[in-house]
C-alpha cells in the first residue's frame, strides 16, 4: 500500500535550515493500522503530509499503491489524493455553514459525483459513523464528539484506500474519544488501512503497531502485542457513570 525510502524533508528559512524528517523508511501494508507517535517537532506532522500527498520530500522515494509520487504534477497529485486519501483532523474542518450532510458531500463535489449519489452516498456514510438522525445538524449544533464522526464519514465517503487522522481525539473527552476509537477499529476491521498520529499511548495502543519519532528520525518501529479494545472501554465508562446517555 506504502512504501517510503531514504525520505529526507528540509525546511530552509533563509537563515538556517531544519531537517523535519531525516532518513525515513516505512512500509504500510493494505489493512493495517498503525498509530505515529513521539513528541512535539518530532517529525510526525511532517510524515502525514507527505503521505497525505500535502507536501513534498526534499529527497527519497514515495510508493503509493505502486504510484511513483515523484513522476506526478500537482493535479495528478490532488487527483490521487482525492481517490485515494481521506483526512480527519483534530479541530475537525467542518464548514459552519453546512450540515453534517453537506459536509460529508464535499469530497464528492470535488469529483464530480452528481447530485442524486452525493446524498445517497453521504447518508449511507452518516449512518456508518450512527449519525443518520444528525444530517441535518449544523456543526454547532453538534458535540466533539459527533463532529468528529462526521468528519470521519466526511473521510470516507469517496472509499479511499487510506485514512490518515492526526491526533483525531485530541479535542475530545474520554467516552468521546473511546467511541471515535472504537468506530476506527469498526473501520479497520472492514478493511480500512489507518494511519493515525497521537501524542497518548492509550490511544496509541488501540492500533497494530506503533512506529515512534524523534528528531525527524524513526526510532521505534513495533508490533502492539493485544490491541486495546475500544468498545470495553467505553462500556466501562458508560457502567462507572451509571449508565449516563
Amino acid at each position: 500500500m506504502i512504501t517510503i525510502d531514504n525520505i529526507y524533508k528540509t525546511y530552509d528559512t533563509g537563515i538556517v535550515k531544519v531537517e523535519a524528517l531525516r532518513e525515513v523508511s516505512l512500509t504500510v501494508r493494505e489493512g493495517e493500522f498503525i498509530a505515529v507517535m513521539g513528541p512535539s517537532g518530532s517529525g510526525k506532522s511532517t510524515l502525514m503530509n507527505i503521505l497525505g500527498l500535502l507536501d513534498h520530500p526534499t529527497d527519497g522515494t514515495y510508493f503509493l499503491d505502486g504510484i511513483d509520487t515523484r513522476q506526478l504534477d500537482e493535479d495528478q497529485l490532488a487527483s490521487l489524493r482525492n481517490q485515494k486519501i481521506g483526512f480527519v483532523f483534530q479541530n475537525f474542518n467542518l464548514l459552519p455553514r453546512l450540515n453534517s450532510q453537506r459536509n460529508v458531500e464535499l469530497p464528492m463535489l470535488y469529483a464530480g459525483v452528481k447530485n442524486e449519489e452525493r446524498q445517497a452516498r453521504a447518508l449511507a456514510a452518516l449512518e456508518l459513523v450512527g449519525l443518520t438522525s444528525h444530517s441535518a445538524h449544523l456543526p454547532n449544533e453538534l458535540s466533539g464528539g459527533q463532529k468528529q464522526r462526521v468528519a470521519i464519514a466526511r473521510a470516507m465517503v469517496n472509499q479511499p484506500s487510506i485514512l490518515l487522522a492526526d491526533e483525531p481525539t485530541g479535542n475530545l473527552g474520554s467516552r468521546s474519544s473511546f467511541e471515535i476509537m472504537a468506530l476506527f477499529q469498526e473501520l479497520h476491521r472492514q478493511g480500512s488501512t489507518i494511519i493515525l498520529v497521537t501524542h497518548e499511548p492509550e490511544i496509541g495502543h488501540h492500533s497494530e503497531r506503533i512506529v515512534y519519532f524523534r528528531d525527524g528520525c524513526l526510532v521505534k518501529n513495533e508490533n502492539v502485542d493485544t490491541p486495546l479494545d475500544a468498545r470495553q472501554f467505553l462500556n466501562k465508562w458508560m457502567e462507572e457513570k451509571g449508565g449516563l446517555k
